[in-house]
């Protein structure tokens, strides 16, 4: 079947996708999504007046409305366009779909500039793309086009979906492509209208001003809401009795697979840091549950098997700070210090890695835990042969070249060093590595 780029990567995608769902938030306020990231977004330049060589190719210059009737691409000329890659065989766009409709919506009466939207399908079939289609309110490429989904794939290094690139014109007909168009959706919603680097950066200035305000009572009260859960009863207790703790939201759910492992892992780690701190006044450590959870009773009895405190079930306080804190996946760990700033988000990572250790996970902690384990992976050999993998992996600072990853035989998060396959990404934690022998030439 001749496929565009996107569909030739889709068994990798799937795979992928399988991996992350374990990750995955399953609630509507947060589009989980698979990118991968582009060139720089100021690497190539887009007149207004080019929309017609973009978009058009020697089968039409029309594009499909959402009834199916024929529209002319020279009527985009004077708007800003997403040009949107998705398909309905993959989960993370469906749930960025119906974010953006939400978007394009608020957005469509919008005159000075207008704004449309372009699918580019990535569909298996014409069946796949007319019932996909048909739920968007917006244009589409003809599917019969495949020289123009492919040449718009290659013309803006598309490498994964959903992926939303923005053309903007301005008033010297050029401007830079906008690539990171789902994260600016996903993040800001319609305030990041009309895409412009100006409106971006303040969004961003407030975003870090914001921050820089951070307290625990901005974070976790809600109008009359002043308290959070704690066991028995529940009973409740006062948001300010936290003040001067190192405080560590917990955003998990009883569906979620790897809760189900990492769950218990922090609980034993939350009593070991909790003795650790015993008499000592001036410090003290404590967990919020922030949930995900699908209905009441899912809550409730999950909520019961841990030993700390919770956001009231389905409070508004949950979506905000999922959003605020840029949650893509469960379980997650965010920490904030005595002082109710944030002092890490990769509060899971290093629970997994470091466990009681990490504490109280800032910086300078992290450093020390990561120059001893910089002095153990000294002595480990530069490269194995693992028995869960066919290829030779090769020892590596820091997973995926800076950050956390999943390890393919534990499946648990890590952080730091890795030995990793070059050809083909698999990583596992250097404790999880099975040795096995190979002959010469095999």
């Amino acid at each position: 079947m001749d496929q565009i780029i996107i569909e030739e990567n889709k068994d990798k995608i799937i795979k992928n996708t399988e991996e992350d769902e374990e990750a995955e938030i399953d609630n509507s306020f947060i589009p989980v999504y698979h990118s991968f990231p582009v060139k720089d977004e100021d690497s190539q330049v887009v007149s207004a007046q080019d929309y017609r060589s973009i978009l058009a190719s020697k089968d039409g210059d029309f594009l499909l409305s959402s009834t199916g009737a024929q529209v002319k691409v020279s009527d985009l000329e004077s708007k800003i366009v997403g040009l949107y890659f998705s398909a309905n065989w993959y989960p993370p766009c469906t749930k960025f779909t119906d974010l953006l409709i939400n978007v394009y919506q608020q957005l469509k009466d919008h005159s000075d500039p207008g704004f449309e939207v372009v699918f580019v399908s990535s569909d298996e079939d014409l069946d796949a793309f007319n019932t996909y289609k048909s739920s968007m309110p917006w244009l589409a490429i003809p599917f019969s086009d495949l020289d123009a989904r492919r040449a718009l794939t290659q013309k803006f290094d598309v490498e994964g979906i959903p992926t939303l690139i923005i053309l903007q014109p301005n008033s010297n007909k050029d401007a830079a492509v906008i690539s990171d168009g789902v994260e600016l959706v996903y993040r800001y919603g319609v305030q990041a209208f009309p895409f412009t680097k100006e409106r971006l950066e303040e969004l961003k200035e407030k975003e870090k001003e914001k921050h820089d305000n951070q307290t625990l009572s901005n974070l976790l009260t809600y109008d009359g809401r002043d308290y959070l859960l704690a066991h028995p009863g529940p009973k409740q207790v006062p948001v300010t009795s936290l003040m001067g703790k190192t405080i560590g939201l917990y955003f998990s759910a009883q569906w979620c697979i790897p809760a189900f492992k990492f769950t218990p892992r922090l609980m034993s780690v939350y009593q070991k840091i909790k003795q650790q701190l015993e008499g000592k006044e001036d410090e003290d450590f404590e967990i919020v549950f922030v949930s995900s959870d699908r209905d009441q009773v899912q809550f409730v009895t999950y909520f019961e098997t841990m030993p700390w405190l919770a956001v009231p079930y389905d409070d508004p306080t949950i979506k905000n700070l999922a959003k605020y804190f840029d949650i893509r996946g469960i379980p997650s760990l965010v920490v904030l210090g005595p002082d109710g700033k944030t002092v890490t988000k990769q509060g899971r990572s290093l629970i997994n890695l470091y466990k009681g250790n990490a504490y109280p996970f800032t910086k300078t902690r992290v450093g020390i835990l990561e120059k001893q384990m910089d002095e153990v992976a000294k002595g480990l050999p530069k490269t194995e042969h693992h028995s869960g993998h066919r290829h030779e992996l090769t020892l590596v600072p820091e997973g995926h070249g800076g950050g956390a990853f999943i390890c393919c035989d534990c499946d648990e998060q890590g952080y730091g060093w890795a030995y990793q396959c070059l050809e083909c990404g698999y990583e596992v934690h250097p404790k999880c590595i099975k040795p096995v022998a190979r002959s010469p030439g095999s």
